[in-house]
């Protein structure tokens, strides 16, 4: 397996940039003239390209979705963290709920496309290095997704694992978020065998796995203590992680 991906992860990688460079004009075209609005509906659309990308690798993407999510309210989709294919199926699977990320401020600039959309798009730029400024930006985040009625993602990890096995979650990114949307709801979220893309390293990738992207049923926020409502989240997202 290892030897046919030496032949398709350059295929892969030069198609990934590509899409990243074509869209990232697009990105800018969409806001200026047609606003937040068109920008989302450029940013959708280059994440089905991405996650179809990994077509190349014999690598489908796959969402296990058994439940109805709640419409006309914020979401706030808590997931484990396993490498950056994580990103496009949960923003391409949940377009109609706008998702937005925290992420980490390195990430908002020089990468094409990405830096654009984390900058122009809602998201939360966070100094890991700074907790106090983090905490500021996360609550200026948590009052934006409130007033817009967007959608949130947050992997309380922290970092990615890299052999897919979930490490600790934090609390106090969801705390913060939870505080200022307590009418909203929360939809843990397992990922699997993304991290399969890169077991050998940055190069080659991995063939062959399927990503599955599996929600639970949502959970009211106010609904639980917030303690009650860590601890459910954090044993649904894990009880999925294979």
């Amino acid at each position: 397996m290892k030897i046919i991906s030496h032949f398709l992860s350059p295929i892969f990688a030069f198609v990934f940039i590509l899409l990243l460079i074509i869209f990232h004009p697009i990105q800018w075209i969409g806001l200026k003239i047609f606003g937040s609005k068109g920008h989302q509906k450029v940013v959708d659309v280059m994440n089905f390209f991405l996650v179809k990308s990994l077509l190349v690798l014999g690598v489908p993407v796959r969402l296990i979705n058994p439940y109805k999510l709640p419409q006309n309210s914020t979401i706030l989709f808590v997931a484990n963290h396993q490498s950056l294919f994580d990103i496009p199926p949960i923003i391409w699977f949940f377009r109609k709920h706008l998702p937005k990320f925290v992420s980490k401020k390195e990430l908002g600039k020089g990468i094409p496309s990405v830096s654009f959309n984390l900058r122009h798009g809602g998201a939360a730029l966070i100094d890991r290095k700074d907790g106090k400024k983090a905490i500021v930006e996360l609550a200026k985040f948590a009052k934006r997704i409130d007033k817009n009625k967007w959608s949130a993602v947050i992997f309380p990890e922290g970092t990615r694992s890299r052999t897919g096995k979930p490490k600790k979650f934090a609390p106090n990114g969801l705390k913060t978020l939870v505080k200022y949307n307590p009418e909203a709801y929360v939809v843990p979220i397992s990922i699997n065998n993304s991290w399969r893309v890169f077991k050998y390293g940055k190069y080659p990738f991995g063939i062959g796995k399927p990503i599955t992207i599996t929600a639970h049923e949502a959970i009211k926020i106010n609904s639980l203590p917030f303690n009650e409502l860590f601890e459910t989240i954090e044993s649904k997202i894990k009880s999925s992680v294979e």
